[in-house]
């Protein structure tokens, strides 16, 4: 019987991190600090505002139809700020955290005012973190959380909702998707019927996409997993632009260089970075500069 706490466990993530650059993958998945023990990860203004308007939106699923808009999506709003507020959030300053506060409150603003599928019955995945054998012979696990299931009564089926807070379009080679659909049909038992991308900045509906080929799914995925698995087994995790380094993973070779603000410690326990400090010595959670 395959062992989950000794399996390999890929996302869309970390898939995604990989792709671009294994060394970036290693630093942002792998890494630990040994002062602490714990992983690492760099605070950004765009990573900050998506992960605030998504805790509002996905909180909504927990609640019956008739009682999700009761409290102000603001209101809430606020109090997901609150937890990225300032250094925490990577923001440059109280300018340019404005800003980005504001294109929060904008998109929901825009989704109180065009709720569409968030009035309707949602299916919530029972697993805290939804994820399933993706090989059980090569000991690989398929994790990830889909941001809404809409439940279809007329034919007992669901479909797929991403939230988008960025201002680009997901690219057309993205395994987002094909995740999202692996982990739907897996997770649960109702046939997926629909998926849409709704880019909250722009659209006051979801926009439908393809829904990714199952079978060519698992295998697209499968192949960079197995090719994760072995960078991980032979402790290879090269930068393609050499030891100069790429602008996937400089970032995070800052933090190891000491030239980045510690800020904190995420609700996932990892040691948070900001590189948006006046300070180039890092400050670690356990020392003090005096």
């Amino acid at each position: 019987m395959p062992d989950k706490f000794s399996a390999v466990w890929v996302s869309h993530s970390s898939i995604s991190d990989f792709k671009r650059c294994p060394r970036r993958y290693y630093l942002a998945n792998v890494y630990r600090d040994p002062r602490s023990n714990h992983k690492i990860s760099l605070a950004s203004p765009s990573l900050s505002l998506g992960s605030a308007v998504h805790e509002v939106l996905e909180s909504l699923s927990m609640l019956p139809t008739n009682e999700r808009f009761k409290v102000s999506l603001i209101e809430r709003f606020q109090t997901a700020w609150s937890k990225i507020s300032g250094e925490r959030g990577g923001f440059e300053g109280k300018e340019d955290e404005t800003r980005y506060k504001t294109r929060g409150e904008d998109m929901l603003r825009r989704v109180v005012a065009h709720p569409g599928p968030l009035e309707r019955l949602a299916v919530k995945i029972k697993q805290d973190l939804p994820h399933y054998w993706l090989s059980e012979d090569d000991n690989i696990v398929l994790c990830g959380r889909i941001d809404w299931l809409e439940y279809n009564p007329g034919d007992d089926s669901v479909s797929i909702l991403d939230f988008k807070t960025g201002k680009n379009d997901e690219a057309p080679d993205s395994l987002q998707l094909p995740i999202y659909h692996l982990l739907a049909h897996n997770c649960q038992t109702r046939e997926v019927k629909k998926a849409s991308y709704w880019y909250l900045d722009r659209d006051d509906v979801p926009v439908e996409q393809t829904l990714p080929d199952l079978d060519r799914s698992r295998e697209t995925i499968l192949k960079v997993a197995k090719e994760i698995k072995l960078a991980r087994a032979l402790e290879r995790f090269k930068c393609p632009e050499g030891d100069s380094g790429c602008k996937y993973c400089r970032p995070y070779e800052k933090i190891l260089k000491g030239e980045a603000q510690f800020v904190g410690v995420d609700e996932t326990s990892r040691d948070v970075y900001s590189l948006h400090s006046t300070n180039t010595i890092a400050q670690f959670p356990e020392s003090e500069i005096l």
